[in-house]
């Protein structure tokens, strides 16, 4: 497994805007086949704040997920609603092993 977490900042006025897009493309990037999960947290303390936490079967659908459609459109529309730069880290699978992701 190959995990992402992405840490989100989003401007205060468009906190449900980036709900409403965030939704959408995991909601679409779950049915991908690469993707185990596709999850989205957002902070009890600073609404502001969200985790996105992916979780890819192999090394190579990480790239393959940036190339469908719903996450460039995802990508495009909440751009300018970030207050800060979007920033990714990986992260190796301890538990469950890989196949208990099924």
């Amino acid at each position: 497994m190959h995990i992402v977490l992405v840490d989100v900042k989003v401007k205060k006025t468009e906190i449900e805007k980036f709900k409403i897009a965030s939704r959408v493309n995991a909601e679409n990037s779950n049915k991908e086949k690469g993707i185990a999960r596709f999850d989205i947290f957002q902070d009890q303390e600073d609404p502001t704040h969200f985790i996105l936490m992916e979780i890819y079967r192999t090394k190579d659908d990480p790239a393959q997920h940036k190339e469908t459609a719903h996450y460039k459109v995802w990508r495009e529309t909440v751009e300018p609603m970030m207050a800060q730069p979007r920033v990714g880290k990986k992260y190796s699978n301890i538990y469950p092993a890989d196949n208990g992701w099924d």
